[in-house]
């Protein structure tokens, strides 16, 4: 049995289908007993899944017993082939094409060799060999100079030796795709960490005028700078409802910026969030 072919039904799906196609493509092959072209087809595929040796997983969904996929990916015909790269559908084919149909789409959705470097350098960036990150995520940017892995890592490495504009400048290339959100992580974590200035003045600051909107602000991003987010997502909220639109709308901005550091689902991105919309939408 050749573990890259998996059967998956409605239950198993977002597990092994969605959340494995983030690691690795996922083609899933819509089909039925009853469909002559997808005897056809069927083995076709999962010969090619054998011989690409885990490049891919093919995962067949079995169109009569589980209708709910069939129609959440609207299966009108079958066979109907479906590939998934991090968590996204990004191409189909229905019908029982030829063989050389079929590895034109796989060579579509398979790594190109640009991303296999990036992967290989994510790995050796995980096991904190540095400077064999960096020769990967450079030839990466060799053969493809918009690899956003490569760009992403080889940013990860600029900011493990304090080299911030270098990464700055990396990261602002990324602007769509599956990297895009880590992009904007990295990117507010770098504009939070420009915070200035000395707690305690800006406190006194504070104390003696509540109103002074700039100690709040330059108080707010500084505790975000040293990860205390909620009190800094308190001040920042104050200065929202005092003035929206002090300074060009920077304590908004700082607020969305340790959003994207916490990520969506943190309980603090969920309170002040719906505060934040309360106040500018009131």
């Amino acid at each position: 049995m050749n573990p890259n072919v998996i059967e998956v039904d409605e239950q198993s799906f977002e597990k092994d289908v969605i959340e494995r196609s983030r690691s690795v493509p996922v083609v899933v092959d819509f089909w039925a007993p009853w469909c002559g072209p997808c005897r056809t087809l069927g083995p076709l595929l999962e010969r090619l899944a054998a011989e690409y040796h885990g490049q891919f997983v093919l995962a067949k969904v079995n169109v009569d017993l589980n209708p709910l996929l069939a129609q959440a990916f609207r299966v009108q015909s079958i066979p109907m082939v479906v590939a998934l790269r991090n968590g996204q559908v990004v191409s189909h084919f229905v019908g029982a094409v030829p063989e050389s149909a079929v590895r034109e789409f796989l060579a579509r959705l398979l790594p190109s060799n640009a991303e296999q470097l990036a992967a290989q350098g994510m790995a050796r960036l995980a096991a904190g060999k540095l400077a064999e990150a960096q020769r990967c995520f450079e030839q990466a940017l060799e053969q493809d100079a918009n690899c956003a892995a490569a760009q992403v890592g080889l940013a990860k490495v600029h900011l493990q030796r304090g080299e911030k504009e270098a990464a700055r400048a990396l990261l602002e290339r990324v602007v769509s795709g599956p990297y895009q959100n880590e992009a904007e992580r990295l990117l507010a974590e770098l504009r939070l960490q420009e915070a200035s200035g000395e707690e305690d003045a800006l406190r006194r600051r504070l104390t003696a005028n509540a109103n002074d909107l700039e100690a709040r602000l330059e108080l707010g991003r500084l505790l975000a700078a040293q990860k205390r987010y909620e009190e800094a997502l308190e001040l920042l909220l104050e200065v929202v409802r005092r003035d929206r639109n002090f300074r060009d709308q920077a304590a908004r901005k700082a607020m969305v910026d340790i959003f994207h550091v916490l990520g969506n689902g943190h309980p603090l991105v969920e309170h002040y969030r719906s505060e934040l919309a309360k106040v500018l939408f009131a």
